[in-house]
């Protein structure tokens, strides 16, 4: 079959065309293969969250994060679905750290005015 880029890329499309079953599919067939894909488990993540698998989807995000670390984009998903969750303080502390490896990613500088507004969090 193709390279693992290569079905990524047409997972990412099944997800954008709003094929999530494919797209699961595709992503699990990577997964199974190279289990330590960073870019993979981002990529399901963000497909359970579109399915409504909140569980399933902060898991698989959680798990791109452990995998790769300073990983901004993996670590600002993340952070808007603990948002999008009402997990207020997870997600604070998820843009902060966004912020603390690229203080100029304009998505975590639009939320964290959000967050740092908030009393109590």
């Amino acid at each position: 079959m193709a390279d693992t880029v290569e079905r990524l890329r047409v997972a990412i499309q099944h997800k954008i065309d709003g094929a999530y079953d494919d797209a699961v599919a595709v992503i699990n067939e990577v997964i199974a293969e190279d289990p330590n894909n960073a870019e993979a488990h981002r990529q399901l993540g963000l497909v359970y969250g579109f399915q409504g698998l909140f569980d399933e989807s902060i898991e698989e995000l959680e798990k791109a994060a452990e995998l790769t670390t300073d990983n901004v984009e993996v670590l600002c998903d993340l952070a808007m679905t603990h948002a999008m969750l009402g997990m207020f303080e997870e997600a604070k502390a998820g843009f902060e750290k966004v912020l603390a490896i690229d203080p100029s990613h304009e998505k975590a500088l639009q939320q964290i005015v959000y967050f740092r507004d908030m009393a109590g969090v």
